[in-house]
């Protein structure tokens, strides 16, 4: 049975090295691995892939126990020191003896052996009491969403093995500090738990930056209608789990399963064409600063600078390692903010508006007093206005048409007996939308009962 990474405790595993010398010096037998799916060797103390032939440039052949002969250092790492997987894995030894990733968890499996990628931080030493600085300085540019957003990044230092099931969206004009008050963070999670990427760099096929503390996308912005319809579906992997295992796919590395446990932050400077979010999310904390650059003068930020080095990262780090947040839910849905629902609106179109009206007018129509059970889009077409109707016809709208039927409560039904998910609508495939109040079954007989209908009237709907 599989089980969930975070119902397993450290006392679970084994985690003896193979020298337990306290020499941490150079490069040593004691530092590799061998990665049994490729001809790859590990070094341990950076996480590098090392090819056989480097491995025995740098490290001397070996004399095994009790023989003459040497062997090469790459040979007698295959025999003793091999790994069968690598993951990514917070909280958990280097070392995870007895256990393998499959489907999605933790299964027990004698005698093998699973390489964590994942390195602790090793912050600065600081005192909690002395990182007022910080705190009046996310007070300072998010005065009503400060204590959520401390308590969000405190839940990434205390407890990166544990999801929080929403991301938070940082926002403000350029020059207010948003950096800023990250980069004490990045220190606190370890400065290569803290990845970045760009919402383009988000979309593509590499996503290492999923092995990650902290992942923060920086400069969220208009991507066009649709890129930021896909941004937003591609993201709720990212935002919540399930799923708790994501799988990498980085260059040059064989890909391989990663726990889900990211934290995300995107910071932008645009309050109404930056992402995308419906009424219903439950997955972005959005906080929106009325600060202007102004408010800050050059000494401020060379204060601000002085201290970080001179000791701040340290108390950051231990305000935040210490701070209480027993009161912080990481699976709850976070509150819907004034900054939230202005994007919400700002992407309520005129469409929408109108869409809403055509469906209504639909289902008045055809004498049914509520909005039908089932429909195509040449049906919404006919009850259009001249404008809606222009933009439905568009080919290059056809991508977000079924992002604004969403909204209006309708999703598309998939014909199970026919291998592209279309239905045979007045004599031409179409995608049939049901109603989302109604169960799948519910849908699909909405949609069997609707080309029934069509049969009968035989001449149908056409646009």
């Amino acid at each position: 049975m599989n089980e969930k990474p975070e119902q397993l405790v450290e006392d679970e595993f084994k985690t003896e090295t193979f020298d337990k010398k306290p020499d941490d010096s150079g490069v040593q037998l004691k530092d590799f691995v061998a990665y049994m799916q490729s001809h790859d060797y590990i070094y341990l103390p950076a996480g590098d892939f090392w090819p056989a032939a480097r491995v025995n440039a740098r490290i001397p052949p070996v004399s095994p126990p009790g023989k003459k002969k040497t062997v090469k250092a790459s040979t007698w790492l295959a025999k003793n020191a091999p790994v069968e997987q690598m993951t990514w894995a917070p909280g958990l030894p280097q070392l995870v003896r007895d256990r393998l990733v499959s489907d999605g968890g933790w299964v027990k499996r004698t005698g093998v052996t699973v390489l964590n990628l994942y390195r602790p931080p090793r912050p600065p030493p600081g005192d909690p009491a002395k990182a007022e600085p910080w705190v009046e300085h996310i007070r300072q540019i998010y005065p009503d969403e400060a204590d959520h957003i401390i308590k969000w990044l405190a839940h990434r230092v205390q407890r990166p093995q544990e999801k929080i099931n929403h991301g938070l969206v940082l926002g403000g004009v350029p020059g207010i500090g948003k950096d800023t008050m990250l980069e004490p963070v990045k220190h606190a999670v370890g400065a290569w738990n803290f990845k970045e990427a760009s919402p383009k760099q988000a979309l593509g096929r590499f996503n290492g930056f999923i092995k990650s503390v902290v992942l923060r996308i920086s400069e969220a912005k208009d991507m066009g209608e649709f890129d930021r319809f896909t941004y937003y579906d591609h993201m709720k992997t990212l935002l919540a789990a399930p799923p708790d295992v994501l799988r990498v796919d980085e260059k040059n590395l064989r890909e391989h399963d990663v726990f889900n446990v990211t934290g995300l932050i995107m910071t932008t400077n645009h309050r109404t064409d930056g992402v995308y979010l419906p009424p219903d999310d439950r997955r972005h904390f959005v906080a929106w600063s009325e600060a202007k650059q102004a408010d800050f003068t050059s000494e401020y930020w060379n204060e601000r600078w002085r201290w970080y080095e001179s000791g701040g990262f340290g108390h950051v780090a231990a305000y935040l390692q210490t701070l209480d947040i027993s009161d912080f839910d990481p699976k709850a849905p976070p509150r819907k903010t004034e900054a939230f629902w202005a994007i919400v609106n700002a992407n309520q179109s005129s469409e929408d508006a109108e869409l809403a009206d055509a469906l209504d007018q639909l289902g008045h129509y055809t004498g049914r007093g509520e909005r039908l059970k089932a429909v195509t889009l040449d049906m919404i077409i006919v009850n259009a206005t001249e404008g809606l109707a222009e933009w439905l016809r568009d080919r290059k709208n056809r991508r977000a048409t079924p992002h604004r039927l969403e909204r209006c409560g309708y999703i598309p039904v998939r014909n199970t007996d026919a291998g592209d998910g279309l239905f045979k609508v007045g004599g031409r495939r179409q995608t049939v939308y049901g109603r989302d109040d109604l169960s799948i079954r519910d849908r699909l007989d909405a949609a069997a009962g609707l080309i029934r209908e069509m049969g009968r009237q035989k001449a149908g709907w056409s646009a």
